[in-house]
């Protein structure tokens, strides 16, 4: 039977959900799929249809990332990619990826982005592993933190209602490089206590400094365990954003110093952690590391404008893409006072490799310098990879302790 791949209507929003949570073999219960439908913009979501039943799904948030310099563009961000275990290796899931990177394209957005469930799947569509993501479980009682390190202000505990609009505040002055704007509605689906996090005590903690200002915030949640009748809790920190030191160093004072508690766990943690640094005892965090977002560049010419550059200078880039064949070609960038202008180009390249190169070199989380290592790229004029690690290193952004 003929395969048809389709944007969604909106009365489908809900019969896709459950089609995309069963290429994960899960199950969604009605309170996760009534939290999950206002985020669901049916023109972007893709449907693979057998039939009159839905056998892959691939969608787009349409989000604004902050991009090396403070820009916020345009970006497609993908998730709910799957293809039910009885359609796989027919090409749906290819299809499906193409769907998405051509509305992208339409749109004008020169990135997509995601979390991969299964890095290997996203190297052949052109994404590069542009930033690596951390967690920890720590131990609280080794959490001491080095002298002289930031201090002042207070903690409260807040109610849900009052924490979202200042989780709202201190998240968008937080973001930098790498992160995306969040609306409400993405906001409450992050924060929604639905399916097995229904019946878990939350609690919301908001920093704020000796003025009164708000600086930082953390939500996590507190399971309890007490072996032989003594205290071994962990508290499990569902997201934690700081916007000044104090507000980051006060926050996580707070979070390690709660009675009762044994270990506090983090995941998606940036690979930056600046607690790494801050704790006298580093290596007791127990921190680990992944492969965290992937980016892919739609738009080159758009994409090498709209960031800004650490220092002048000038490089041919040929860059192959067999996926979206049309990419493919040599790329002439000049900076000049920071700010970059590219137009294709007939110049002998400097570098040579992959669209995926772009993607991971672009915010500054991967250099020339490693994928040149890699394999990934070839210098073709001697200096040209240690040229472009100079270019592209990520300008500095507003003080961010959490990349979305």
């Amino acid at each position: 039977m003929d395969i048809d791949i389709r944007p969604i209507t909106e009365d489908e929003r809900a019969d896709w959900l459950r089609a995309a949570e069963t290429s994960f073999s899960v199950v969604p219960k009605d309170d996760e799929l009534e939290a999950a439908l206002p985020v669901i913009e049916a023109d972007r979501s893709f449907a693979a249809f057998e039939g009159g039943r839905i056998v892959g799904t691939s969608a787009a948030a349409t989000f604004r990332m902050v991009v090396p310099g403070g820009a916020r563009t345009p970006t497609a961000g993908v998730t709910a990619v799957g293809v039910h275990p009885t359609h796989r290796r027919r090409g749906i899931n290819t299809a499906l990826m193409e769907a998405i990177l051509e509305q992208a394209a339409e749109r004008g957005e020169p990135f997509a982005m995601l979390l991969a469930s299964e890095a290997a799947i996203y190297g052949r569509f052109g994404y590069g592993l542009t930033s690596l993501m951390g967690e920890f479980e720590a131990d609280s009682k080794h959490m001491a933190f080095v002298k002289g390190s930031p201090s002042g202000g207070r903690v409260d505990l807040v109610s849900k209602e009052e924490a979202m609009p200042i989780v709202d505040l201190v998240y968008d002055s937080a973001i930098g490089p790498g992160g995306v704007e969040r609306d409400a509605r993405w906001r409450d689906y992050a924060f929604a206590t639905v399916g097995e996090d229904k019946d878990k005590p939350w609690f919301y903690t908001i920093h704020r400094t000796e003025e009164g200002e708000p600086d930082a915030y953390a939500v996590y949640t507190m399971k309890h365990d007490w072996t032989r009748s003594i205290p071994s809790g962990t508290l499990t920190v569902s997201e934690c954003v700081a916007s000044t030191p104090s507000g980051y160093a006060g926050i996580w004072r707070y979070l390690f110093d709660v009675d009762l508690v044994a270990k506090v766990e983090a995941w998606g943690r940036p690979i930056d952690e600046a607690l790494l640094y801050l704790a006298r005892e580093p290596r007791r965090l127990h921190f680990s590391v992944n492969d965290g977002y992937w980016l892919r560049v739609i738009d080159v010419v758009a994409a090498l404008e709209a960031r800004r550059y650490r220092t002048d200078g000038r490089l041919v880039l040929e860059i192959a893409d067999t996926f979206r064949p049309g990419t493919a070609g040599r790329y002439e960038l000049t900076v000049a006072d920071g700010a970059g202008s590219c137009v294709r180009s007939d110049a002998q390249p400097d570098l040579v490799g992959a669209i995926n190169v772009l993607g991971a070199t672009y915010l500054g989380g991967a250099t020339f310098h490693q994928l040149a290592l890699a394999g990934q790229v070839e210098e073709l004029t001697p200096g040209a990879v240690a040229k472009a690690d100079a270019i592209f290193a990520s300008v500095p952004a507003p003080w961010c302790a959490l990349h979305f």
